[in-house]
């Protein structure tokens, strides 16, 4: 396991570094680093508005929904020896010609994955604050516990959401089933104590008060939850063989009305034909919103009215934004080369087929805020959710292409995607905040959007015309 292990961590340093310099991708957690260390002297400040027990809180849940979003390795099964990795990850193909189980190398490949985004983002995260505490008078101690309960928070969102993905490829009843019992059960505690569940995140009450026997419980929980998502890790697809018969065709001229029609029916035939498509929006998208609202809702006594909703739909709309990740990660523009179509057109392509899946947050968030602000909210809420996912799904499809996955490790991709999106966040929150009538104004974001989606198509044709 040690030489896999080390091969596959190669290999990873390898295709990252090749797309763009080892220097730029060596300088991302130390950016990560940067940011936080900086970003700590602020807290004293942010301490008026909110206490630092909410600080802490919403950091914690910040780590557990970073969890959540990379946790559903379950979904990958028989993909990950096909065309989800393609040819950047060869090692997953070695079970094929070397005695090693499948089940084996994908053990190696999800510790790896662990270990990346650990040194990616939690180490980084957590030295930032560390560095900074001397000069802000916080003890050391302290901070090393924050590190240490953000590293479990981290691990346990991904841990839940491996096993459940790993489930819900075996059994979709008995994943639907995991997941509604423990959300019933949260929601008769919370009417029965009038406590919010959220409360009782095990991390954030090991944080709250150090205990050796709540760090081997939460250890131990973890240990449990990985390795029944291995044991239930499925390699190969489960159900019956499907033809799909000239559905392209037939599904292209049921959207011909669409720009692009043809590469949209790809993009959905593919989404439904690998399985995916379901899972990513139940375990990257519905699961840690319905979370991270349990989360939120515990400051709204130091928000001003509507001010939870607000920043509900902002976090919705940025997390509705990645959908545009999930329809690029089954293509590059290699295969497309021998034909007459360029890089812009397959862009656009991609966009379309987004601006339609827009149609998931929307409901969503449409029900979300009915359900707990009522119904003179709905409208505020979804245009201000869909307006900054367009936007910053322009943003990423100008800085990442077809490649937002991995270009988003290039360091100054990342500080100029967190610029662009910071910018337009911190405006409508503080304007929204003000009245949520001016929550419609997020709709000028599409001006922006429009012309970064026009933009990308230029940007990237020229790249491969340059060949680069």
């Amino acid at each position: 396991m040690p030489d896999l292990f080390s091969c596959l961590m190669k290999e990873e340093w390898r295709m990252h570094s090749t797309m763009f310099g080892s220097i730029s991708f060596a300088l991302f957690p130390v950016m990560i680093f940067g940011i936080v260390f900086m970003g700590s002297f602020l807290l004293p400040l942010l301490s008026v508005a909110f206490p630092a027990g909410d600080l802490a809180f919403l950091a914690h849940a910040s780590f557990l929904l970073l969890g959540f979003m990379v946790g559903g390795f379950g979904l990958l099964g028989n993909e990950m020896m096909n065309r989800r990795f393609g040819q950047a990850s060869l090692l997953v193909y070695s079970s094929r010609n070397l005695p090693l189980s499948e089940r084996f190398i994908f053990t190696n490949f999800v510790v790896k994955d662990i270990v990346y985004y650990f040194f990616l983002w939690v180490l980084p995260f957590g030295g930032g604050y560390i560095a900074a505490s001397p000069f802000l008078g916080i003890p050391l101690s302290r901070a090393l516990l924050l590190l240490l309960t953000l590293s479990l928070s981290f691990l346990l969102g991904l841990c839940v959401v491996f096993l459940l993905s790993s489930l819900y490829v075996r059994s979709k009843t008995a994943c639907f089933l995991a997941v509604i019992v423990p959300g019933i059960a949260g929601g008769v505690y919370s009417a029965w104590s009038g406590t919010n569940p959220a409360l009782l995140f095990p991390p954030y009450l090991l944080y709250s008060g150090f205990s050796w026997m709540t760090f081997l419980g939460i250890s131990i929980a973890i240990a449990a939850l990985f390795t029944a998502s291995v044991v239930l890790f499925s390699p190969e697809g489960t159900g019956s063989t499907r033809t799909y018969g000239r559905m392209l065709g037939r599904l292209a001229k049921v959207l011909s009305f669409l720009p692009q029609s043809p590469i949209v029916a790809k993009d959905f035939l593919d989404l439904s034909r690998s399985g995916i498509g379901i899972g990513q929006a139940l375990f990257s998208f519905l699961i840690p919103l319905v979370v991270i609202w349990f989360f939120l809702s515990l400051l709204e006594s130091s928000l001003p009215p509507h001010g939870l909703i607000v920043i509900f739909s902002l976090t919705t709309g940025i997390i509705a934004s990645t959908i545009y990740t999930w329809v690029t990660e089954f293509d590059s523009f290699g295969p497309y080369s021998c034909l007459p179509l360029s890089v812009s057109t397959l862009i656009a392509g991609k966009m379309t087929t987004f601006l339609l899946l827009q149609a998931l947050p929307a409901v969503f968030i449409g029900a979300v805020t009915g359900m707990s602000s009522g119904p003179e909210m709905v409208a505020p809420a979804v245009v201000l959710c869909i307006s900054i996912s367009v936007y910053a799904a322009s943003v990423m499809a100008f800085l990442c292409g077809l490649f937002p996955g991995v270009l988003v490790y290039d360091v100054r991709v990342l500080f100029t995607y967190l610029v662009l999106d910071g910018v337009a966040l911190a405006i409508l929150a503080a304007i929204s905040f003000a009245s949520s009538l001016y929550a419609f104004l997020s709709v000028f974001l599409l001006v922006p959007a429009y012309l970064f989606s026009r933009a990308a198509g230029a940007r990237w044709d020229a790249r491969d015309t340059a060949g680069v």
